[in-house]
């Protein structure tokens, strides 16, 4: 009986002990089972979030690939005055102070525009002014600075010191890395080698330079390479060379009447030319007053942006725009503008001295009296043919 009794405890404790070891298998399993399934759950999360990272960087890189943000301004053109209250008096100029109020609306852009007409000969040739221009190297320095890196050197200025000043005017272009300048050279190779596409954020561009006006002052025969003056046939032959290559190309024009607020009939001819030649932006100066904005086809025109910088001294040649736009291209190649906006600009002097730009929007009575009577009627100029362009 007290054997029948001990075999049952053992059996019962076998069982105990089989019941047990099951419930602990049973609860390692399961822990087991949660912490597998936990982070498998926060591995696909990790990876959703890790492709979403992806998708996501990727179509910004997308969108940032197609689109260029580009500003523009109108004539640098460096009157004796001008330099004269740049002097540093040691022989050295800086221009920088007269641009401070302006610095914000120009950098940071990917392609930043100006026509440098007083031609940039240097000191060794001896600084001059009206009628013929000779600048210092610094108002080079000083708009690079800023940010310009398209520049146009084709106007009825370039010839102003002869060969010798283009020459010096090309050698000093060629120290910017970085800048794109266009309208001069130093032989016909050199004219040939700078005409080239260029690329940024996914959009191949082109930039040409052209003049027709020149003051009578011609390059010497087989010289020609000196300035780009402008003939239907001679831009044709450059933009056939590129526009299998580029998605843009730009072409800035130096042409029409000075001091006048409307493109003249040669203005319209030649910006009708070059919208047919496939040209994308056309961006206008010589007449240092502003003139209006205009879309020929899939072509922006802009007639004239005015004086950046001059010593002239009425409202029409001391206001200019400065222009800030995004150039968007889509799957098919197709180049758009959009979010066009002008800052309207004033050259603000006393005297002959205390030269600063100030936008419209910084302006007040003391600067400018009546200034928001000139700021309505130069918007008004400038949107004349369309209202495309946002006027602040």
């Amino acid at each position: 009986m007290k054997r029948m009794q001990e075999v049952k405890k053992k059996r019962k404790l076998k069982k105990w002990i089989k019941v047990t070891l099951a419930i602990l298998i049973l609860i390692i399993i399961l822990f087991i089972g949660i912490k597998v399934y936990v982070h498998f759950k926060n591995d696909k999360k990790t990876l959703e979030s890790k492709k979403e990272k992806i998708i996501t960087t990727t179509t910004k890189k997308e969108e940032e690939s197609n689109s260029l943000s580009m500003v523009m301004v109108g004539d640098c053109l460096i009157h004796r005055f001008v330099y004269t209250d740049a002097s540093n008096g040691d022989g050295t100029y800086s221009f920088s102070k007269m641009f401070t109020e302006v610095e914000p609306l120009i950098k940071g852009h990917d392609l930043a525009f100006y026509n440098q007409e007083s031609n940039i000969g240097g000191k060794s040739l001896g600084l001059s002014a009206y009628p013929r221009f000779n600048s210092p190297e610094e108002i080079g320095d000083d708009m690079v600075n800023l940010g310009f890196n398209l520049v146009s050197l084709a106007n009825n200025h370039t010839m102003d010191k002869g060969e010798q000043g283009v020459i010096n005017s090309v050698n000093y272009w060629k120290t910017k890395p970085g800048v794109y300048y266009t309208g001069e050279a130093l032989s016909f190779e050199d004219r040939e080698s700078n005409i080239k596409v260029l690329e940024k954020n996914g959009i191949k561009y082109a930039f040409f330079a052209y003049t027709t006006v020149t003051n009578g002052l011609l390059p010497p025969s087989g010289k020609e390479y000196l300035t780009n003056i402008y003939s239907k046939e001679k831009v044709q032959k450059d933009i056939d060379k590129v526009k299998d290559k580029a998605d843009l190309i730009i072409v800035s024009m130096h042409w029409g009447e000075e001091y006048t607020t409307n493109p003249s009939s040669n203005q319209k001819q030649v910006a009708k030319e070059l919208s047919e030649m496939g040209v994308n932006l056309v961006i206008g100066n010589h007449a240092h007053s502003l003139q209006p904005v205009e879309m020929i086809d899939d072509t922006l025109v802009f007639y004239a942006l005015g004086n950046f910088i001059s010593a002239q001294d009425t409202k029409d040649k001391q206001t200019g725009a400065i222009v800030s736009l995004n150039i968007n291209k889509d799957k098919e190649g197709k180049i758009t503008f959009n979010d066009i906006k002008a800052d309207l600009t004033y050259t603000y002097f006393k005297g002959s001295s205390n030269f600063k730009i100030y936008p419209y929007t910084k302006l007040d009575n003391s600067l400018l009296n009546n200034y928001e009577t000139y700021y309505n009627k130069y918007k008004s100029v400038l949107t004349r043919y369309s209202d495309i362009v946002e006027v602040k």
